[in-house]
This record gives structure tokens, sequence and C-alpha cells, in this order.
């Protein structure tokens, strides 16, 4: 049995821990935060529970395949509830469409608000996206990789991709497809998560829309952040050690530069933990400034490209509102004007799409009777690129966001509120003040992107959004998977 120290309780560590102590190793589980979930941890305030990280919750087949590793079953530790629809899309001429869980349902919403030559669209639609899904997951996300030349391992996978269109643009590829511009959006919007434009996306990162828009969009009783508290708790049952509150301050080596431990600063004062093998999760480029920092960090890091960011408002409210989804998306006139702001001019966008998540209405437990909570999400540029004073800004913003929730119907009598910013994230130890990490550029992708071993210092590993496969909670799920397989390979060498 080997020792290893995991450096953060999110999602990517918590997967991690799972797969390492399924195949027998002794865990030992470091997180600075008093609880376990990463950026999605619970924040209580005024009798009002609010989800601080990702709202949006698909491919729970890779939740259960962490859990499995240590006996447990996703439906074992959470009541998970199917969201249809998955989204309320809403647009500036006040037309409404809903992402409908299953092929007939999205059928049937398509034929009826777009007309029926789109409807026909999409059955062709949903066979391209699970084929692109079906190559991809195995040989390019679930795969660890050594150098560029491990795309070509599997050539007829990669000869496959080519022939779907993968490397081609996600946009145009969206709008040979459907006529309705309204669904150029729906099915686009995603190339978001990858920090990128649509127009600049290669469709290969539909694989996104197929995770929601086809896989389905879950909810766990309790909110998102009963993800990771069941996952640590089901691994305290193990016997896998948690330390909270605590930081880890320094990497500890034996002579011939190999990890030999971690120095620790918490409740009881400074403490050394010797292990064989550190999975790290912390952001990677905080990571090799504050652990790392006798190496260069890897050149991907030094010419990085980093994700947009966001401004997240949470919101505790009087009123509970009516004719709403759980999750509702708000899209502006502009499209790719607003992309340009972000990722160009390095402004708010003049015509912002915005995100509004209502999380109490399918959790009694996050709000008082008679009241809500909201998270309301507008995309923002980060901190590389952007030129916007964020101390004068917030107050101006709130006062636009108040007005678009009460223009939109929303109850927008305030209790308690929690508002953050791209310089928030970055006081949170996301660099660029983004939590969406680097972009997923063509360079910034699978071999590309920063690696997961740093063979410089033996014994030390990277799971999370800056490393492979990249960003969302599946893929950091993937993620610590892989950098259990890397501590696998190492410690039985």
């Amino acid at each position: 049995m080997s020792r290893v120290v995991v450096i953060g309780a999110g999602l990517a560590g918590l997967a991690a821990a799972c797969h390492l102590r399924g195949a027998g190793h002794d865990v030992v589980i470091v997180e600075k935060q008093t609880q376990a979930g990463g950026r999605g941890i619970r924040l209580e305030r005024d009798g009002f529970t609010f989800d601080t990280g990702p709202t949006v919750l698909t491919m729970i087949d890779l939740v259960d395949e962490a859990l499995a590793q240590i006996g447990v079953g996703v439906h074992d530790v959470l009541d998970l509830t199917l969201l249809d629809p998955a989204y309320r899309a809403c647009y500036a001429d006040g037309s409404t469409i809903f992402v409908r869980h299953g092929h007939e349902a999205m059928r049937e919403e398509i034929a009826r608000e777009c007309g029926a030559k789109d409807a026909a669209a999409f059955d062709d639609f949903v066979a391209w996206l699970r084929r692109l899904y079906e190559v991809e997951m195995p040989h390019f996300i679930d795969a660890n990789f050594d150098s560029p030349l491990d795309l070509l391992r599997n050539p007829a996978a990669a000869a496959r991709l080519v022939r779907l269109g993968g490397f081609r643009h996600l946009g145009p590829v969206i709008r040979e497809r459907f006529d309705d511009e309204r669904l150029h959006r729906i099915f686009s919007f995603q190339a978001m998560y990858a920090g990128l434009a649509p127009e600049k996306a290669l469709a290969l990162y539909a694989v996104i829309t197929y995770m929601d828009s086809i896989e389905g969009v879950w909810f766990p009783a309790g909110g998102m952040r009963e993800v990771p508290e069941a996952m640590a708790r089901a691994l305290g049952r193990t016997g896998v050690e948690q330390r909270y509150d605590t930081t880890v301050t320094r990497i500890l080596t034996r002579a011939d530069g190999a990890v030999a431990g971690v120095e620790t600063s918490g409740p009881s004062g400074d403490e050394r933990l010797p292990c064989d093998a550190i999975v790290c999760t912390t952001d990677l480029p905080i990571a090799y400034r504050t652990l790392l920092d006798d190496l260069e960090p890897p050149a991907v890091l030094k010419r990085a490209t980093y994700s947009p960011s966001a401004v997240v408002w949470h919101l505790g409210v009087k009123g509970v509102p009516s004719d709403v989804a759980h999750h509702n998306i708000h899209f502006g006139t502009a499209w790719e004007e607003s992309f340009d702001d972000l990722l160009v001019r390095g402004t708010r966008m003049q015509d912002p799409s915005r995100l509004v998540t209502i999380p109490s209405r399918d959790d009694a437990t996050a709000a008082p009777e008679g009241c809500s909570t909201l998270y309301v999400l507008e995309p923002a540029p980060n901190l590389d690129v952007g030129r916007v004073d964020w101390a004068a800004e917030r107050p101006r913003m709130k006062e636009e966001l108040l007005a678009f929730l009460d223009d939109a119907g929303y109850p927008t009598t305030i209790v308690t509120d929690e508002f953050v910013d791209p310089t928030d994230w970055q006081a949170q130890g996301m660099a660029a003040g983004t939590p969406f990490a680097l972009s997923h550029t063509f360079l910034q992708t699978g071999p590309f992107r920063p690696p997961n071993v740093e063979r410089r210092r033996p014994g030390v590993f990277f799971a999370g959004s800056g490393t492979v496969p990249g960003v969302g909670v599946p893929m950091v799920l993937v993620s610590g998977k892989l950098a259990a397989a890397r501590v696998e390979a190492y410690v039985g060498r």
C-alpha cells in the first residue's frame, strides 16, 4: 500500500481519491476550506443556502464510476431528479423554447416552435452527436497522453473524428443543420464552457451539447453541494482521512528530487505528512507559483489563453417565481458581437446573455417558505484581457441585473446576497480571475494542454480543469480518474 496525498476536496480530488482508495492506497485529502466541494461549497446566510460552484450536473455515470471504486453506487448516496426541461431558453423577441429531455420530446418541441424541417434535422443531429461522443470519450477524453503523437495511437478513431467534421468550427456546423437562429444558440452556447465563441470552437465540442441536451441534466436533493459532500462521506467510511481548514504550504522531496511528503498548516499547527505521491488539484498556474516555484511552468502556461470569466450573483429573495424552469437562459439580441466584447475588446457584453438558475425550485431546503434562491450569471472578460474597473462596476452592474430580473418576471425583494466578480475568483486562487481555467483552443487541448504529470518532480500529478481533459463537471471527474491512473503507474513500477 502506498500513501497518497490529494490536495483539494473538489470533484477532481474526490474522484481521484475514490479511484486511489479503490486500488488499495492509503489516501489523505488536504483541503484549505472548511468543507468538501472546491468551488462548489455550501454558503449559508440569513436562512438561505447557496451553491457557490457549478449549477449543471450531467453524465452522472461518471460520478457513479468514481463511487463504484469504493463499493458505492451514485443512487445509494444521492437522491437525483432528472430536470425536464433541462433549460428554458428565452429570446429577445419574447419567444421561448424548452430544451426537453429525450429525443422525441425535444423533436416535438422543435416541430412546434421551429417547424417540421428543423424537427427532421434534429434526428440526424442527435445521431451525429452520439457518434461524436462514442469516438471522443474513450479515445480523446478519458485517456492520458504523453505526447501529441498519442493522437495517432488509434488511427481509425482519429480518422472517424475527421470524417464526422470534428475539426470544423461549431457555429457553421450548427447553422448548416438548422434554419431557426434560435436553435443555433441553444446548440452552440456550450462553446462558452470551453472558453470560446461558437465561431472559433471546434465542432468536436458539440460533445458538451450531447452531455446536457441529450443525456440530460440532473439535480440532487440538497443542492449541487450534495455531490461533493456525499462523495466525501462515502470516502470517510472507507477510512480516507480528510483534513479541512488545512493548507499545503510545501512539497517535501528526497535527495533524488522525488516526492517525500507535504508540509501543512492547519488548526493543529504546522505538520509534515509523508507520502509516496501527490495529486494536486490547485489551479495549475497557482500550483506552479506556490508549490513548485523552483520549476519553470510548462510552456503552454507561459503563453496561456484563458477562458472568459463570469459575474455570479447569489440572491435570497422574497417570493416564488412562476412559469420558470430550474435553468433559464436569457439570450440577448447580439450574439457574435457579444463574444468579441468578452474575448477581444475585454469589456462587458453590450447586449448580454444571462443564466438564471433557481435551486429553490427543486430544493426546499435552499430558502425559507415563500422565498427563493436565485443564481444569476453573466459572462465577463477575464482579468488578462479585461478593461473593467470592477470596484466601480459592481454597484452599476447590480442595478442592471436587478432591472433585468424585474423585467423578466423574477422576484426582486432582496433578503440577502453574495456578488462575485473576476477579482473575487482571483482572490480565491484562480488564474486570470476565471473559474473556467485555460480555454480549449486547439493548442490547449488534449496532449497540448498542461500535462497531468510533472516528470521533473517524480510523484507529483495534477487533476482539475487546468489539465486534461478540461473544464466542466464531467471533465474534472475524468481528470481525477486519469491522475489516479498516473499514480498507479508510478508507485507500481
